[in-house]
């Protein structure tokens, strides 16, 4: 996978002390969310990221969420129009208004954490999370009784449909029989939908669960806990959030790739293209849920460490969809 030897100084800029401006040099920074930030998870860690580059580079920030097609456009224009430096659209589905707002507003930076479109003042940051949703995979095959597992999504998007292959082909790497049933809700906010899917999947013999439907997500921690199957986080740290159930979580350092790219608008060095950011730039991780990974078998964690090495190291690339 190509990358740019600029990424190489990433863990560098993050480690650099805080700078702060003036209030009459302050950058402006603006974030669209397509939804709330305290779903704990996909937009909770964007928010975090906003958070962060206030308090490193003392910028003035702002957050909308925007939900439809004409909410996101307006929301870039409002950044553009005010003069903002920088402005981040949260997902895949930002693109098109990012490109549209990017040709208006040319002084303003747009980036979209997902997507291939590329401007003069507009680029995607590519979160490589399918890294560590195949090292899931491999966890649910070594581990599952049944050979099945269920996936949960909230709208069928190219960025969650790619972690999806992802976890399905780390499955069955293990096992080429092992059996990954999908379903989607058509939304991200609606926990009661999300859960009467993973129960719907849990009827349907799977004994493994991951998720990618942001706030809805609550609802498929909800199923496994009453059910007591294991399952997955995603996007942040969310093993927390049931513990005696969620194996471990596929987690995004987002705060730390938004302050990257605030960093580079700061400074003038922002160039436009896609940025790749995986478990080689320490951007993407798998992180274990101790007091259950104890319980795994010891031969199921040496291959998931074997393989995460190799993923780190370049040696081994895992399959993601093409978008």
């Amino acid at each position: 996978m190509k990358r740019l030897a600029v990424l190489a100084l990433l863990p560098f800029l993050l480690l650099a002390c805080p700078r702060r401006e003036s209030a009459s040099s302050a950058m402006k920074v603006g974030l669209l969310t397509p939804g709330s930030v305290n779903d704990g998870g996909w937009n909770a860690i964007a928010y975090e990221g906003l958070q962060q580059i206030h308090k490193q580079l003392g910028a003035e920030i702002s957050n909308q969420e925007t939900k439809t097609p004409a909410e996101i456009d307006e929301g870039f224009r409002s950044y553009g129009a005010k003069g903002f430096d920088l402005a981040f659209g949260h997902g895949f589905e930002f693109q098109d208004a990012a490109l549209k707002a990017g040709k208006q507003y040319p002084k303003t930076i747009f980036i979209t954490t997902s997507g291939s479109s590329v401007a003069p003042n507009v680029s995607p940051m590519v979160f490589q999370l399918e890294q560590a949703t195949y090292l899931l995979g491999v966890i649910a095959a070594r581990e599952s009784k049944s050979g099945k597992a269920g996936l949960v999504g909230g709208i069928n998007l190219p960025s969650i449909a790619s972690t999806f292959l992802a976890f399905k082909a780390g499955a069955q790497s293990v096992n080429p029989n092992f059996e990954v049933k999908e379903i989607y809700t058509g939304n991200f906010d609606d926990a009661g939908a999300a859960k009467l899917a993973t129960l719907s999947l849990i009827n349907a013999g799977c004994d493994f669960i991951f998720h990618q439907s942001n706030e809805a997500g609550r609802g498929v921690f909800q199923a496994c806990q009453e059910r007591k199957v294991r399952c997955f986080g995603s996007n942040k740290n969310q093993n927390d959030m049931a513990p005696d159930v969620i194996v471990a979580s596929a987690v995004l350092d987002v705060p730390g790739a938004f302050v990257y790219m605030a960093r580079l608008v700061h400074d003038h060095q922002f160039q436009p293209h896609v940025y790749w950011l995986g478990m080689h730039e320490n951007i993407v991780s798998l992180v274990w849920n101790d007091k259950l990974k104890a319980a795994l078998s010891p031969q199921t964690v040496a291959e998931v460490t074997r393989i995460e090495a190799d993923i780190r190291s370049g040696k081994f690339e895992v399959p993601r969809g093409k978008f």
